[in-house]
């Protein structure tokens, strides 16, 4: 068995992080719309947790923001002239429009893609499948970047495996790994690969939220397992509870987060707790014992309580075998209910035994939390040696990339800027320093 660890990649923060409330389902986008925001402070207060987590000793790398506004886009939907005359045209006669494309969302890298280790996969090379995040048009456009930057980061074909975004149709919406979890012994032995899906797009009598939109279907998630060559017995599909999603957990990573031989999860995620219990113990096996399934139930904590606090939007790290550290925002420690439970988590006998709380204000008020800002990728020494060195993240790379946010980023930015011509060009030209920083090449298509 080969020895692996879990490496998490932060998405940066982009220049023109904004609150545009264009997530529908999401309730502290929309919540918070229109509000001016800080793209300094939330890329430094990203930089601050990955940095630290990187002082703590685990595996901790970067990914690049997208260029935004993304003008391309622009002129496949009809605006045409220059870049000045098409933002002035996509303010006056679009501006939700323009909103759309310059939205920094590419940040919440857990919606980046789904990510099978070489421990699961048939050619035993890492399955790489960005998201097409089809539900929202100001998240379709990603993909391609995204892949684009993945190949830059993960570049040695002999361990990567890259593959194409599903159809950018509703019946393969698909929304990364913000609704998948693996569980292992090991992070380099064969782990359970478990899939979180909000609906049946082929089956019309399936259960489905009334309100807000379900993102993801079983369909992607079979896909994506078919795609990175996964044992079917070491699978495991669990529909999303269609009452939470309707009270705002668009994501199952907002009611539920996984880490090795530990399942955090609250009472009301699940459609069918039963059964995802008894597919998980059964996928375990021998040692379905050694399983932590922590339930947390609705009287200790609300459903409500959940999406305020983001207290499952956290990060749960094994520092070793049954010692878990829980990463989570500052507002769990605001939420009397949330917090009060957490210390009793870790004074009880689950594996959790450590919470380390962050400042993560700016991303928080967009509706992402420290779970959304990463994507996971357990990899072999072997694999690990063969990544792009550039992007993990050290002493000195912490260093550069808060000289490049203070040189590059503004400290307020309004919803109408987003006209303005020269924040593209503040925001190019930010991107172009920083793929020579992160060692990336050409991944923008201004860059061409």
């Amino acid at each position: 068995m080969n020895t692996a660890t879990e490496a998490n990649f932060d998405g940066l923060v982009g220049p023109t992080h904004n609150y545009s409330g264009l997530s529908f389902g999401n309730v502290a986008s929309l919540n918070n719309s229109a509000r001016p925001s800080n793209p300094k402070a939330a890329a430094k207060q990203g930089l601050v947790k990955m940095k630290a987590l990187a002082d703590m000793g685990f595996v901790q790398g970067v990914l690049a923001p997208h260029e935004r506004p993304h003008i391309p886009t622009l002129r496949r939907l009809g605006f045409s002239g220059s870049d000045a005359n098409i933002l002035e045209q996509a303010a006056k006669h679009a501006p939700k429009l323009l909103a759309a494309v310059s939205s920094a969302s590419c940040m919440w890298t857990a919606n980046a893609a789904t990510v099978s280790p070489s421990g699961d996969t048939s050619d035993r090379r890492v399955h790489f499948t960005p998201a097409n995040l089809v539900n929202k048009f100001h998240r379709s456009i990603e993909h391609e970047t995204t892949g684009a930057i993945l190949r830059a980061t993960f570049r040695d074909e002999q361990y990567f495996a890259h593959h194409p975004a599903l159809p950018s149709v509703d019946h393969f919406g698909d929304e990364g790994a913000a609704n998948h979890t693996r569980f292992c012994h090991g992070y380099g032995e064969q782990g359970i690969e478990f899939f979180v899906y909000g609906m049946e797009a082929f089956n019309n009598n399936a259960a489905k939220p009334a309100k807000f939109p379900a993102r993801h279907t079983l369909e992607a998630s079979q896909a994506v397992a078919r795609r990175h060559g996964l044992s079917a017995n070491q699978v495991v599909y669990a529909q999303q509870n269609p009452d939470v999603i309707d009270a705002g957990v668009f994501h199952n990573d907002v009611i539920a987060v996984g880490n090795r031989n530990a399942h955090f999860y609250h009472q009301e995620a699940f459609l069918d707790t039963t059964k995802m219990k008894q597919d998980l113990l059964k996928a375990w096996g021998d040692r379905a014992s050694q399983l932590h399934l922590i339930e947390v139930p609705s009287h200790a904590v609300s459903v409500q309580d959940c999406i305020q606090s983001y207290l499952f939007n956290s990060q749960l790290l094994s520092r070793g075998d049954d010692d878990m550290v829980l990463v989570v925002p500052g507002e769990c420690e605001n939420n009397p209910a949330v917090w009060a439970y957490l210390n009793s988590l870790v004074a009880g006998q689950s594996p959790i035994n450590e919470i380390k709380v962050f400042d993560l204000k700016q991303s928080m008020s967009n509706g992402g939390g420290p779970a959304c800002l990463r994507l996971r990728v357990a990899l072999t020494q072997t694999e690990q040696a063969a990544i792009n060195p550039s992007t993990i993240m050290n002493n000195t790379l912490f260093e550069r990339l808060n000289i490049w946010v203070d040189k590059h980023y503004r400290d307020e930015l309004h919803e109408q800027d987003l006209a303005d011509p020269q924040l593209l060009i503040e925001s190019r030209t930010a991107l172009d320093e920083l793929t020579k920083i992160l060692d990336l090449g050409h991944v923008y298509e201004f860059q061409t």
